[in-house]
């Protein structure tokens, strides 16, 4: 969850974007590949938020007083007005930077707090999913980590699937459920993402890039690369530079 105070930014999964301001929260409810950029900054109004990993721990605890409503938006990513609740919730927790004695005192009350509120707004439905303990959401998780670990290589769905603890129809369908991309959608966007950053920070030729990645045809490289990023390989290195 990010809180934006000031500045503005955009994140993108897959084909879409998301862009936001200050006032504006982004919730991500699984571990997706996104690119994100700052798109509104200055020395003078430089670009802030409040990052805050949810605890699933904390979550399962309240979901158990509050109650599981069913969740009918299964996007992982989201950006919405931040409530005015939740804002007030980490006003209060930002304050007690301010107050280092109160701090090992009131930080996990405060904390607490907000997430009580994030499970109360719009969104909450979706949050309450990260606090069941051995729910679909932790599974797919830990498929989702061999995937970012072993993105290079080829991993069949059998294996990803055992890795989650459930049949490969029904890991495949929980899948797309959590991330709205299928595991082999999911390991190309980190391919492509990663030989993105690779050009661009490395200065790797298009061709040095997809073989480090893990492909092995370069004219697919390309192509897929076009339909993420919209520019060819060549034309967005370039584009980066200029």
């Amino acid at each position: 969850m990010s809180l934006v105070q000031q500045g503005g930014k955009r994140v993108t999964f897959g084909t879409r974007a998301f862009e936001f301001t200050a006032g504006h929260s982004l919730l991500i409810t699984a571990d997706v590949p996104t690119v994100s950029q700052i798109t509104s900054a200055s020395a003078a109004a430089p670009y802030y938020s409040l990052v805050l990993e949810l605890d699933p721990a904390v979550i399962a605890d309240l979901v158990a007083q509050m109650g599981s409503p069913p969740d009918h938006d299964p996007r992982p990513v989201r950006v919405h007005p931040t409530e005015r609740e939740v804002a007030d919730a980490a006003l209060r927790l930002l304050q007690l930077l301010e107050q280092p004695d109160a701090l090992p005192v009131l930080q996990a009350q405060r904390v607490r707090e907000l997430h009580y509120w994030l499970l109360a707004g719009r969104h909450g439905h979706a949050i309450r999913r990260l606090g069941w303990p051995d729910g679909h959401v932790q599974r797919i998780a830990r498929a989702v980590k061999r995937l970012r670990r072993e993105f290079t290589r080829p991993l069949p769905v059998d294996a990803l699937a055992s890795e989650a603890g459930m049949s490969a129809s029904a890991f495949h369908r929980h899948f797309k459920a959590i991330t709205s991309l299928s595991p082999l959608q999911f390991q190309k966007h980190l391919r492509l993402i990663e030989a993105r950053r690779l050009m661009q920070s490395q200065g790797l030729a298009a061709s040095s890039a997809a073989y480090a990645v893990g492909y092995e045809s370069v004219p697919q490289f390309t192509r897929e690369y076009g339909r993420m990023f919209g520019r060819t390989p060549a034309a967005d290195a370039r584009a980066a530079i200029a």
